[in-house]
């Protein structure tokens, strides 16, 4: 997965996904950076952030399986393993999931969502309709 460049703000990445401040400030330089980087090359951009802090910080994304890390030398050199919109959409797609899942009324869920997307901006309903119909598509091929 790629590095991706769509221009999210730090705080709504961490408001979805539960990320803390320097999880996702971190997480924002390293898509910024479009490689891979060492502690040193992050503390470099941070200079004010303990080598250690960053090192700790980094591991726990790693153990989050939000970074990949090979070794570079005596360190590692992180990267995030998805682009910002595709962990936006993995998390999306798990709420939606898991909503449709706990309601027996599914439809109040889709007509919830179908009302905050016209709310949003009026023309994402065009978008959300091409969407539909684009997957009407795939399920008729598939013979489904």
């Amino acid at each position: 997965m790629s590095p991706g460049s769509s221009a999210i703000a730090p705080e709504a990445l961490r408001g979805r996904t539960g990320l803390g401040p320097l999880e996702a400030r971190l997480l924002e330089l390293l898509w910024a950076r479009g490689q891979a980087a060492t502690v040193g090359d992050l503390q470099r951009a941070c200079p004010a952030l303990a080598y250690t802090t960053i090192m700790t910080t980094l591991d726990r994304l790693y153990r989050k399986r939000l970074l990949l890390r090979h070794r570079a030398g005596r360190a590692f050199a992180y990267r995030p393993r998805c682009s910002r919109d595709e962990l936006l959409s993995e998390l999306v797609s798990g709420h939606v999931r898991r909503l449709l899942g706990a309601s027996a009324e599914s439809h109040v869920v889709l007509s919830t969502l179908v009302r905050a997307v016209r709310d949003t901006d009026a023309a994402l309903l065009d978008e959300l309709e091409a969407l539909v119909q684009a997957e009407r598509s795939q399920l008729r091929g598939r013979g489904g």
